[in-house]
């Protein structure tokens, strides 16, 4: 039966009338409203955020308020405009290198001027919409960056540790280091010790207690208790000094060699908008992996522009540069903010906090500050990435990248780095293996790489050994074959096949037609009396293509005479006695059928038949319940992405979600809620309606009195949609953007968000929810634009989010 069947013409005025009844409300001004979480998170984020800008503004060599200012700007501009919601921008450790060099160079206004220079530039690449492509850069060079500056950040900041200056590079400062370590600085070294172990130790404390007093940063713990032991003690150590803002320093007029400041402001644009995109992507997986309400994921060329805004206003006031901060951001959404208010109203404490708190930030020592950001340096170095790397065997790329910026800079490494990178592509794709041998009668070439024009000569001397007038298997085990390589290997088969041999292509590249169709619709070809032609073999049809948009239809036979089990030969029935039913075929619709089944056996089983293998060993453990209407239009993998063992999938009429014990005669699906949520132990349940769905129009033409057939009794438990629906009282199910097309639409999308209301009140999934190891989702799936829609609650509204192809490439 069609799953979503088209409904008869219902009356024009009816309709109408239907329309008008079920208009959305007036809408009157919203009240701007802070969620408690977001309240919680703020202060949280305000008090790591307190010491890493001063810490950070101390590393740099810039006066001391411009690591406030560049925080209370990230918070309120980039927290306002840019288009991550819980991504908090400051003053970033990953720009401290970069900010030094600058104003060694060239003075603290021209490096205010260049801020603004690169917020400009940031401007513009927002406007070009050019953010994802800051993320094709390989994370081995972004991370190898990353470390770069890192251990130039900890070695720097060791001086201080120990009482005494940091000289201006890496080098410089390693071989001051003897020096150092023989004139110590007491009180200095037990100040950055004491700080040192309660940066380490406070997130570790043990038992209920501890478990409560975790939920202080360590940061502002360590800052803090270091700053009371100095003061207690009677230490005299240099501590943080914070001018008069009448004197403080504003943005001057660039001044230097043109060369060199526009490589500053594409150095300064490069790390700001590098960090802040990725750190972007990283909160999107945080958000999306822990449990309560769904936050929007973020457009990243609004996150850029948001960023370029926060850099001109910070570097017009004489801040920092900014850029997303890794450390801020995690925190904010590990304390739970559900907004961008926890961002901008860190912000707004920041600026209360640089009003009023000087008198007690001045009792910081600069030993201790320098030890926070000592520990974020080499916290900066990650043996999570290193393993990473060298898992995906770019480790090269990576060293190389690090040791260029410790040597040379933040620019010139990471051009080092591209170029290693691009090397080593240069050299995976021209490293190809070709090898041959014998198995039972039978020559198998494997080629194992890219086949390109270089490996022709080698790809040549193999299939020349293969003998005229045996069976060979050519397997391509890579991802890439050139027209050069395609040539060699198509004469090859077509000379190898003529002359008696038989050819089988196997692997990766097995779905690639070798053979050109003159060659397979010769009719004085052998094919045989045991098989006919495998027509599969000549399909080019992009993957989803319909059986009725296929171009690959081959010209039928003539009867062949295949061998059947009581050892008679008999001829096979052609597709007109098929259809005629004078044959045993299936018809053409049975053909068509048949036509996928072969495909998916030659192109599609040997690639997942380990992955099969492995789940009829292990059993399926699906994560996600996907329910939703069994309409042809729907392919839950397609829309999905998903593979085998993903989802477990029920298909109904409409979507619907029978209320437990309701009177349908059919616990189908109540019994695979169970199955799902009991056994299988899902964490997820998604409904999913779709656009034009014939059994909303039917449910909206249906009359009460008509006859009740069993597809009328089913949607019996779409009736309460439609009393949503007309419910004046309850706001309206919406897509984001636009208003529902027509009241067909509006039908779907509150039918999505009545569904999810009956799956509470199924006991099992009331009693996952309770535990807090299930979610429900609502989807929508527009057919005509190939569009989904995620349900999201803004306030009391239900509003349907775009999800965009940009949120799922990170």
């Amino acid at each position: 039966m069609s799953a979503c069947v088209p409904a008869r013409a219902a009356d024009p005025s009816r309709t109408q009338r239907i329309h008008q009844s079920h208009s959305p409300p007036p809408t009157g001004p919203r009240r701007f409203r802070i969620a408690g979480a977001d309240l919680s998170a703020s202060i949280t984020v305000f008090l790591i955020a307190l010491p890493l800008s001063l810490g950070i503004a101390l590393a740099t060599g810039a006066p001391l308020q411009a690591g406030l200012v560049a925080a209370a700007v990230g918070g309120l501009v980039a927290g306002r405009l840019g288009g991550s919601p819980l991504q908090v921008s400051g003053p970033a450790a990953g720009l401290t290198v970069v900010t030094a060099d600058l104003i060694q160079r060239y003075g603290w206004r021209t490096t205010c001027a260049i801020t603004i220079l690169a917020g400009l530039a940031q401007l513009g690449l927002g406007c070009l919409r050019v953010a994802r492509t800051a993320l094709a850069v390989s994370p081995a060079i972004v991370h190898g960056m990353l470390a770069g500056i890192g251990i130039t950040i900890a070695v720097a900041q060791l001086h201080i540790v120990l009482g005494g200056t940091p000289q201006s590079s890496v080098p410089d400062n390693l071989l001051a280091l003897p020096a150092q370590l023989a004139d110590l600085h007491p009180a200095a070294v037990s100040v950055s010790a004491l700080t040192l172990v309660l940066l380490l130790c406070w997130p570790r404390l043990p038992g209920r207690a501890g478990s409560v007093l975790r939920g202080i940063p360590a940061a502002l713990i360590a800052v803090a208790g270091a700053s009371a032991a100095a003061a207690l003690a009677g230490l005299r150590l240099p501590k943080v000094d914070l001018p008069s803002w009448s004197n403080h320093a504003l943005a001057g007029l660039p001044e230097g060699p043109v060369l060199g400041l526009i490589a500053a402001v594409l150095t300064t644009t490069l790390v700001c908008s590098v960090q802040s995109l990725l750190g972007a992507v990283a909160v999107d997986k945080m958000a999306a992996a822990r449990p309560g309400p769904h936050v929007p994921r973020s457009d990243l060329d609004r996150e850029l522009l948001g960023q370029g805004a926060a850099n001109i206003v910070s570097g017009a006031l004489g801040g920092l540069p900014v850029a997303g901060v890794a450390v801020r951001s995690t925190a904010n959404v590990r304390a739970g903010a559900v907004s961008r208010n926890s961002t901008m109203l860190h912000g707004v404490l920041v600026v209360a906090a640089t009003l009023l708190m000087v008198p007690v930030l001045e009792f910081i020592p600069l030993a201790s500050l320098a030890a926070l950001v000592m520990a974020i340096g080499i916290q900066m170095v990650s043996l999570h990435h290193i393993r990473t790397v060298t898992r995906h065997r770019e480790v090269l790329v990576y060293a190389v990248t690090t040791l260029g910026v410790v040597s040379f800079g933040v620019l010139e490494g990471v051009a080092l780095g591209i170029a290693v990178a691009v090397g080593v592509a240069l050299h995976r794709l021209t490293r190809t293996r070709i090898t041959h041998d014998e198995r039972e009668g039978v020559h198998h070439v494997h080629v194992r790489g890219q086949l390109t024009f270089l490996a022709v000569p080698r790809l040549s001397r193999a299939l020349h050994l293969v003998p005229q007038g045996t069976d060979a298997v050519v397997e391509l085990d890579g991802s890439f074959m050139d027209h050069a390589a395609y040539e060699t290997l198509q004469d090859w088969q077509n000379t190898h096949t003529a002359r008696g041999g038989t050819v089988r292509i196997t692997g990766r590249r097995a779905a690639l037609r070798i053979a050109e169709p003159a060659a397979l619709h010769d009719p004085g070809a052998p094919w045989g009396t045991d098989e006919a032609p495998d027509t599969t073999a000549d399909c080019r049809c992009r993957p989803w293509t319909p059986w009725r948009n296929h171009q690959c239809e081959l010209p039928q036979p003539a009867p062949s005479t295949a061998r059947h089990r009581d050892g008679t030969a008999r001829p096979e029935p052609t597709d007109s006695e098929s259809e005629s039913g004078t044959g045993t075929g299936t018809g053409t619709g049975g053909h068509e059928l048949l036509r996928g089944i072969s495909a998916f056996q030659r192109n599609t089983a040997p690639l997942v038949r380990g992955e099969l293998a492995r789940l009829a060993r292990e059993g399926q453990r699906p994560s996600q319940l996907f329910l939703t209407c069994a309409d042809s239009r729907l392919v839950t993998s397609m829309i999905t992405s998903s593979g085998p063992g993903d989802l477990f999938v029920v298909r109904n009429v409409g979507n619907l979600v029978p209320l437990p014990g309701a009177e349908s005669g059919d616990d189908s699906v109540a019994a695979a809620i169970e199955y799902a949520v009991d056994v299988l132990r899902v964490r997820s349940i998604t409904v999913c309606g779709h656009s034009g769905c014939g059994a909303v129009q039917a449910l909206l033409g249906s009359e009460p009195e008509s006859a009740q057939t069993p597809l009328k009794r089913w949607l019996r438990h779409g009736l309460p949609s439609l009393e949503r629906m007309a419910d004046d009282g309850r706001p309206r199910a919406r897509l984001a953007g636009r208003a529902p097309a027509d009241t067909v639409e509006q039908l779907c999308l509150t039918n999505v968000v009545q569904q999810l209301e009956h799956l509470r009140a199924h006991d099992s999934v009331a009693r996952a929810l309770r535990e807090g190891r299930l979610e429900l989702h609502g989807m929508y799936f527009h057919v005509g634009e190939a569009q989904a829609y995620l349900l999201t609650e803004d306030g009391g509204d239900r509003v349907f989010d775009r999800v965009r192809a940009a949120e799922l490439s990170a």
